[in-house]
């Protein structure tokens, strides 16, 4: 099996257990993209999570989680470029591991939107802790929130 299979192996696992973890299914969060540079997942706005009835926007709590995991997803990716040709139940043991230890949120403007797509990077990785940027866009490509995060790796 090649270094490129096991890493693709890898992500299709990671794929599914995204989809499989309990908030995540709360929320409604689905994989669009598990590109290793720029990975992004997709929030379908539900009234279950509006946090301002009034204007009818999502709740902050909901944006600080979508981008905490996506920040944690961009962690794990980043340290998946790294263990190329290692055999998949070691790349994927890894994920196991990630843990948020900070995490800053910028609220810029209200959560209004039919559904958000969360995106991020890796900032800085060292050998026991990455450092993440995420951002929150709405449909319509306006920028909602953004978030820096730490994350242990090891």
């Amino acid at each position: 099996m090649s270094a490129r299979s096991d890493v693709d192996d890898v992500l299709s696992i990671i794929h599914e257990v995204v989809e499989k973890i309990p908030f995540n299914k709360v929320l409604g969060l689905s994989v669009e993209s598990l590109d290793l540079d720029r990975p992004s997942v997709k929030l379908g706005m539900r009234e279950e999570l509006i946090g301002n009835f009034i204007r009818g926007s999502l709740h902050g709590g909901v944006i600080s989680s979508t981008l905490d995991f996506m920040g944690g997803l961009v962690a794990f990716l980043g340290v998946l470029k790294t263990l190329e040709g290692q055999p998949a139940p070691v790349m994927a043991a890894r994920f196991a591991k990630i843990g948020t230890i900070d995490l800053r949120i910028d609220y810029l403007r209200p959560g209004i939107g039919r559904h958000f797509i969360a995106t991020g990077y890796v900032l800085r990785a060292g050998k026991k802790v990455a450092v993440t940027r995420m951002e929150l866009h709405n449909e319509q490509r306006e920028l909602i929130s953004v978030g820096t995060g730490a994350y242990m790796i090891a």
